[in-house]
Formats: structure tokens, C-alpha cells, sequence
């Protein structure tokens, strides 16, 4: 196997496959949804969440003026509504009227939840700073919704049930093979 190395970030795809979310947001009286690759869980006490979005972005607008959002994952037989939500600006178009996208009603914000996701995260905005050409975007989790019997009874989501959308970059979608999943401890892994 031959390793090639240059400098910068080389096409800065070579962390993916990624879990996108449709991030949600509500203000001035608008709902609207975005598709985002770049988040991540940041704490467990208080429970964070992280997403980075272009500062041009309608929803990073929508956010930072209502100081919440939403994070939706949906299942790979979902992808094409998280491409649409992806494709388009909600400062041109209801986002949620074009695609039929049903919700759910929030229990702590004003965020519209994704009928369609096997999990969401409502967040309260706790912080926001640009880096680079982003800005990361840092909220508390304040409500999880999730579909009952998609998890395992320690929180896992079940395979055998649900195919997660992964996305892989250049407007690609694939799942993970459920016969994939193996459990390697840790500790015995690590000869401790």
C-alpha cells in the first residue's frame, strides 16, 4: 500500500463517512431545515452539541437570532430528504411545504422535529465563535425525541432496524453493512 502526503488539507475529505443531520430551525415566524455534515457531541454534563455553518447561511441566521435549534438523523431510506433540504435556500422557498416535510412538536424550543428522524436533539444556543470560514455554533441539548425500539436497552441504535444515512461527500449516501458490527472491549484491547 502506498501513502501519498502533501501539504493543506488534500481535498479535506478524508475524514468522512459522516452521520449528516437536518439542522432546524424557527424564527420570525419561519421554519426552516438545512443538511449538516460538520457536528459533533462535545460534553456529556451539561450535554453539548456542536455544528459548524457558513455564516451566509439562512438557518445560521434563523439560529443565532433565536438562540436554538434542532438536530434530526434520519435513516438512508430518508436521503433524498436530506439532499432536498440540503439543495435549496429557505430564504427562497418553504422548505417544509416543498418537500411535505411533517413535524413534530417540540417539548423546550420553538424548533420544528422532523417526523422522519429515528432521533433529534432540541438545543438551546449556549455559544458561537467563527473559525475559519465557519462559525461553530454550540448548543445545550434541552429534549431528545427518539423513535421507540430503534435503540438496544443501553442506547445503542439497533441495526437490524434502522440503516443509518451516512453521507461520504460529493453528493454521496451509503449505510453501514449490518453483519459489520463486532464489539472489541476496550479493556482487553488494550491489555488493562
Amino acid at each position: 500500500m502506498v501513502k501519498r502526503a502533501v501539504e493543506g488539507d488534500g481535498g479535506f475529505s478524508h475524514h468522512y463517512p459522516r452521520v449528516p443531520a437536518v439542522v432546524t430551525c424557527h424564527a420570525r415566524g419561519k421554519d426552516n431545515a438545512m443538511t449538516a455534515a460538520w457536528h459533533t457531541s462535545l460534553s456529556f454534563k451539561p450535554p453539548l452539541m456542536g455544528i459548524a455553518l457558513f455564516p451566509h447561511r439562512f438557518s445560521c441566521e434563523l439560529i443565532l437570532e433565536s438562540e436554538e435549534f434542532g438536530l434530526n438523523f434520519l435513516s438512508l431510506e430518508k436521503a433524498k430528504l436530506v439532499a432536498s433540504v440540503g439543495g435549496c435556500s429557505g430564504r427562497d422557498v418553504d422548505k417544509f411545504g416543498k418537500f411535505h416535510i411533517g413535524k413534530e412538536q417540540a417539548l423546550k424550543t420553538t424548533v420544528p422535529i422532523l417526523e422522519e428522524a429515528y432521533a433529534a436533539y432540541e438545543c438551546k444556543l449556549v455559544d458561537h465563535r467563527t473559525y475559519g470560514d465557519h462559525i461553530w455554533l454550540v448548543g445545550e441539548v434541552v429534549a431528545t425525541h427518539f423513535e421507540e425500539g430503534l435503540f438496544t436497552d443501553k442506547g445503542v441504535l439497533d441495526l437490524e432496524r434502522v440503516s443509518p444515512a451516512l453521507y461520504i461527500t460529493a453528493d454521496l449516501y451509503v449505510t453501514t453493512a449490518r453483519d459489520s458490527l463486532c464489539f472489541l472491549d476496550r479493556k482487553v484491547y488494550s491489555g488493562g
